[in-house]
């Protein structure tokens, strides 16, 4: 492939790598991870609730990574309370599961960084280390594609295994016993999806770019090789 386009698309490639990085850090400072909505199941059982009565007991609960609201209705309109996670909820979540969502969320922001940094290097400078060179692209994208991976297995594991909104909407709850209703995630969530395709997609681009896999061998070298091991 000409250098021109192998430029070109290194710098498509850097350019998607730095959108991750962004939009990364914008969604770890959202609420906007879930969303849903809480019975006030006291409440709905104390009245036998039925139909219609139901959505006078039903609030909505939204919730990020370090932050969020909850609107508890209890047959009296809503009553709105804002919560955090640090230090308020330490003790009800699953405290190493939520740290580590945080941790893989700052290495993917730092290698989506790096990764950008080093495809615009890769075209507009001259590669002359492994790290600088393809090799070191494809790590970039796979670690930062990993993280995303592994961002979203913990956080979905946290919020459906370890009944997470039900555990905030219950906090400090004394005589009402809160049920998640509905949930389902948010764009915030979405976006970490968005980003770990991207490096993938990255991947592909250095592929289509002309580079190899680190992984692979061209035929010609083992042949080659295999001729001048059978002269000796």
């Amino acid at each position: 492939m000409p250098a021109q386009q192998k430029r070109i698309i290194f710098c498509i490639a850097g350019v998607l790598s730095f959108a991750c990085a962004l939009g990364t850090a914008a969604a770890i400072g959202t609420q906007l991870w879930v969303k849903g909505t809480i019975l006030c199941q006291t409440g709905a059982l104390l009245v036998n609730a039925t139909g219609q009565e139901m959505q006078k007991f039903i609030g909505q609960i939204q919730y990020g990574l370090f932050h969020g609201e909850r609107v508890r209705q209890c047959g009296l309109g809503g009553r709105p309370l804002q919560f955090s996670f640090f230090p308020d909820l330490l003790k009800v979540i699953p405290a190493s599961i939520h740290v580590s969502v945080l941790l893989f969320c700052t290495v993917l922001i730092v290698f989506a960084l790096v990764g950008a940094g080093f495809f615009m290097f890769n075209a507009f400078g001259s590669p002359y280390e492994t790290l600088h060179g393809p090799i070191g692209l494809y790590l970039w994208s796979f670690i930062t594609c990993s993280c995303g991976c592994l961002i979203m297995i913990l956080f979905s594991s946290e919020v459906k295994i370890h009944h997470l909104s039900e555990k905030i909407a219950n906090f400090k709850e004394g005589s009402f016993k809160f049920k998640t209703h509905s949930e389902q995630f948010a764009n915030s969530f979405w976006i970490i999806l968005v980003c770990s395709l991207v490096q993938f997609l990255n991947a592909l681009l250095i592929r289509f770019a002309g580079f190899q896999f680190p992984f692979s061998k061209s035929k010609e070298s083992g042949t080659i090789t295999g001729a001048v091991d059978l002269m000796y």
